[in-house]
This record gives C-alpha cells, sequence and structure tokens, in this order.
C-alpha cells in the first residue's frame, strides 16, 4: 500500500510538473507585430513588469455599429529592451514576441512577451515649411524658364 501511494504521489507531481510547464513555459507561437507603438509603461502593485500597447492598421468591428482599432497588448520581460522602447512612442515599430498559453505575474500581464525589436521608423514625415519648398522648387526651374 505504501509503495502505491509513494508511486501514485510521484505521478501527480510528474503530471503537476509537465501541467505547468507546458502552460507556463512552453512557447505556443512566435511572430511578428507591426505598427505604432502607442506606449510603455512600468506598473504593478507586487510584481511590477513593463506592459505596452501596439496600434496596427485597419480596424475591427467587435459587434454590430462598433468600430474598433487592431491593438495588441504585451509584456516585456528585459528592462533594456523595455527602456529603449519607451523612447520609441509614436514611432513605427516592428517587434518579435512570445505567445505563452498562460501569463506569470512576474513575467506581465499579458500572454504576448515581447523579446527583440526587429526596425523602428519614425511615424510621419515633417512636411517643408513654406520658405523651403518654395527654395526647393525654385532650384528645380530652369533659370530664365519664366
Amino acid at each position: 500500500m505504501k509503495r502505491f501511494l509513494g508511486i501514485f504521489i510521484a505521478l501527480l507531481l510528474i503530471a503537476g510538473g509537465l501541467f505547468c510547464y507546458f502552460r507556463f513555459y512552453f512557447v505556443f507561437g512566435e511572430g511578428v507585430k507591426s505598427g505604432e507603438l502607442n506606449y510603455v509603461v512600468y506598473k504593478g502593485v507586487l510584481f511590477k513588469t513593463y506592459e505596452g500597447k501596439l496600434i496596427q492598421a485597419g480596424i475591427r468591428s467587435q459587434g454590430a455599429g462598433t468600430i474598433q482599432s487592431n491593438d495588441f497588448e504585451f509584456s516585456v520581460e528585459d528592462e533594456r529592451i523595455a527602456k529603449e522602447l519607451m523612447l520609441k512612442g509614436g514611432q513605427v515599430v516592428e517587434l518579435h514576441y512570445k505567445e505563452y498559453f498562460g501569463t506569470l505575474p512576474w513575467r506581465g500581464f499579458t500572454k504576448y512577451v515581447v523579446d527583440s525589436i526587429i526596425h523602428v521608423e519614425p511615424a510621419g514625415r515633417v512636411t517643408p515649411s513654406a520658405a523651403e519648398a518654395a527654395a526647393a522648387a525654385a532650384e528645380l526651374i530652369p533659370q530664365g524658364a519664366i
């Protein structure tokens, strides 16, 4: 009876360990998301984590008569990456992420964890002033053509 109980407890511990591994540590998916970085913040009550939001191009509808932007909410484990992203707000970024089945409080609030920045580009171009535009146009027009 003691041997049976010992085997049962060992199997139960192995099953629990496998469940925890697949639920919280197994990488279910990896990918790249691109969009305008809305924010990255450092927040939490007991466990402080870096959380962010990326606004992707296009719109989606939750139901009839509603329109909403495509948001990608993510967590960042690496402090260096998070601080770099904090300086990139409003810019278009491509982020590599890992997707897990479940969340852990010390890893972040979401099941998507960004682990690298692939590309960053400014959100929009600065338009030239009227004087700069006139000077550039004058250079393009040949002398005596007017």
